[in-house]
């Protein structure tokens, strides 16, 4: 099977004004799982890896191989979640899933299926040791989706630094405190340090980046609404789905 055919392209339908739902399917290979976002960040809300049907990625496969249509690896979609939501393009390979638990049916022929929606929201990447300063609209409270701290590329926060220091890509991690310190807040701001996420790569100039949305928070119980806008989008809100929230 070719490379074209294994790695199917993602479609898209409407769900809510205003909001699509995306899906990406990639057959059981050596192949790389894309999700992408031209504007927003991605948030990730079904993911299957094993089969629920017998046509999908049935090419050139025997019909043994194809015919468990209820396999599915728990946990997966947990794991696609933590590596994507919140990024604007997220790659990973198969082996990422497959290897992360037992085969959910061997002798199966498998795909990895994810369907993802593309959310307005807000990005701010700081340096090391600089101030990151989390701002919404009158009215509105802040919601982090994802805040990483480390170095994931050669190019953000390198002016001046020797390569030694940009050297570690591979040392950026998730860190809950940006959400503990300024979910729910109008304004917040925190500082891009060593002392407060940990040393993640010791000799490597870091970075914070940080993805969130500004919400209506709810009057009557404290909570968020599950509507949210954006200040370049002023007027438009979107619906939430709150039961998908981790």
């Amino acid at each position: 099977m070719s490379v074209f055919l294994s790695v199917l392209a993602a479609i898209f339908v409407l769900v809510n004004p205003g909001v699509a739902i995306f899906t990406m399917t990639t057959c059981e290979g050596n192949y790389v799982h894309r999700l992408s976002c031209d504007s927003g960040m991605i948030r990730v809300q079904t993911v299957l890896y094993g089969r629920g049907d017998s046509v999908t990625c049935s090419e050139d496969q025997s019909p043994h191989k194809t015919s468990n249509r209820d396999c599915s690896m728990a946990g997966a979609l947990d794991i696609i979640r933590k590596r994507c939501d919140g990024k604007t393009v997220c790659e990973l390979g198969l082996t990422d899933i497959s290897g992360s638990g037992p085969d959910p049916c061997r002798g199966t022929y498998k795909y990895l299926q994810t369907t993802y929606n593309c959310l307005p929201a807000i990005r701010h990447v700081v340096c090391e040791n600089s101030l990151a300063h989390l701002q919404c609209g009158e009215g509105l409270v802040i919601l982090v989706q994802r805040a990483e701290y480390g170095r994931a590329d050669r190019t953000t926060c390198s002016y001046q630094r020797y390569e030694p220091k940009l050297a570690n890509v591979h040392c950026s991690h998730i860190s809950t405190k940006v959400a503990d310190s300024c979910n729910g807040k109008n304004s917040c701001v925190i500082r891009a340090s060593n002392s407060l996420f940990g040393d993640p790569c010791s000799g490597i100039y870091k970075y914070l980046e940080v993805t969130y949305v500004c919400e209506y928070p709810a009057r009557s119980t404290g909570s968020f609404s599950g509507l949210f806008y954006m200040p370049e989008t002023r007027g438009q809100r979107y619906d939430r789905d709150d039961s998908d929230r981790d």
